[in-house]
């Protein structure tokens, strides 16, 4: 657990292991089959240092998740700098998919134990959100994308792609509903 104040440097580097560690457990699927003490074995700490950073399964769970809700808004930023705004917008939601799919180990652990903490999934999902709206914006800015239609759409789009991970060809069917969802937003041509 941590106060207000910064951590030192080799504090700092403990926790972000322990997180690490749990990113790498949570992918794996393997997040629930350890006794919590486990982790710091893992990640080459004391269990000491596991409970200060991280007095509960729960607390260690959710600095994966704001982990990884800063580095996709980080991201959502970097293509907004470097890409033409329609693009930046496809890549983000391309690349949302493609995070969905590549860690669907840690999009079902975060579900079972972030449920009682709506908080923090609400916190992090009005991050991801704000990282949308940015993108759309700069998108209806250039004239690119429609400006009838608001993040939060995007962002139930995304969610509904997530939820159906289980079905057989899931990834092939979200990356067509990311197509179907950049085809809606576009702009429609004028005939004249």
């Amino acid at each position: 657990m941590t106060t207000g104040k910064p951590l030192r440097a080799d504090a700092r580097r403990n926790r972000d292991v322990l997180v690490a560690k749990a990113r790498e457990l949570f992918d794996a699927g393997e997040f629930f089959d350890l006794r919590f003490d486990d982790f710091a074995r893992l990640a080459g700490v004391g269990t000491g240092t596991l409970y200060r950073h991280f007095p509960t399964r729960e607390a260690l769970a959710e600095a994966v998740y704001h982990g990884e809700v800063l580095a996709l808004c980080e991201r959502a930023r970097q293509l907004r700098r470097t890409l033409p705004a329609a693009e930046a917008l496809a890549v983000f939601l391309r690349g949302m998919v493609e995070h969905m799919d590549v860690h669907k180990g840690l999009a079902r652990t975060l579900a079972v134990l972030m449920a009682g903490r709506s908080g923090a999934l609400a916190e992090g999902g009005r991050e991801l959100e704000h990282a949308v709206t940015d993108l759309l914006a700069a998108a209806v800015r250039d004239g690119a994308v429609r400006d009838d239609v608001d993040a939060g759409a995007v962002m139930m789009a995304l969610h509904g792609i997530g939820a159906a991970h289980d079905r057989p060809g899931w990834r092939a069917e979200a990356d067509d509903v990311i197509t179907l969802v950049l085809d809606g937003l576009r702009c429609p041509r004028s005939s004249g």
